[in-house]
């Protein structure tokens, strides 16, 4: 069944969403913010790993960096342009709509917990990759993958930051549904450059948001959602 993978994806954010929110009943605000400092150093490092496993290639004379060009160039250019659209504001007016529409105008945190459980789990090659086999082939594997590594993330975070996290399912459910219906048109796109520069600009984001996490989100990482399209563009410029 085409979409499954998706479907899974979103049911796993869900339930990882809702565990946490029972978890975080039981433990004190002092442990939550704990909890979520630890989140942070934790989303850091993820982003880090993948960051230098794209930039770095290992060489019969060592370690060679590369990607620095193309990593400057999106960034710039698709920050630019996310500043332009202003995605930030577009974004967290969805979520204050959501807040409304859901009944949870009293949630003090429901906003930071809603964009930033969405960037940290709609980014990503696995997410792109995975969804394009599952509308070509019919093969979720890769996105069930990732549903069990969501459902853990949004489970922590959801302890830490509210009700929020669990309506990431949404923006997940919206961007790899897309993407798997327009698989055939997406994949001759995705070359293995046009791969890596995507994972590599991705894994930068995620650095960005464990940051906002640690130090109450001082990037405007939404804006800077169009550099992954430019990372993609520059793959077939040859940069």
């Amino acid at each position: 069944m085409i979409g499954l993978g998706t479907i899974i994806n979103v049911a796993a954010i869900v339930a990882g969403g809702l565990i946490g929110l029972a978890f975080s009943r039981a433990i004190s605000a002092r442990y939550q913010e704990t909890l979520m400092q630890a989140i942070g150093v934790c989303v850091i490092f993820v982003g880090i790993s993948g960051a230098v496993q794209e930039m770095m290639t290992v060489t019969s004379g060592g370690l060679k960096s590369g990607g620095t060009m193309m990593m400057v160039i999106s960034y710039a250019v698709g920050s630019l342009l996310g500043e332009w659209i202003d995605l930030e504001h577009r974004i967290e007016q969805f979520g204050k709509w959501l807040k409304e529409k859901t009944g949870n105008a009293g949630e003090k945190r429901f906003m930071d917990g809603f964009v930033t459980a969405s960037l940290t789990v709609s980014i990503g090659a696995m997410a792109v990759v995975g969804a394009i086999q599952d509308g070509i082939s019919g093969d979720y594997s890769t996105l069930a993958l990732k549903a069990v590594l969501d459902m853990v993330i949004i489970c922590v975070m959801s302890a830490s930051l509210g009700k929020g996290c669990v309506f990431a399912a949404i923006p997940v459910g919206v961007l790899q549904g897309t993407v798997t219906l327009l698989a055939r048109a997406v994949q001759p796109v995705m070359t293995e450059a046009a791969l890596s520069n995507l994972s590599l600009t991705g894994s930068i984001l995620i650095f960005c948001v464990g940051v906002n996490l640690l130090w109450e989100r001082k990037l405007k990482v939404a804006n800077m959602l169009p550099s992954i399209v430019i990372a993609v563009l520059c793959a077939f410029a040859g940069v």
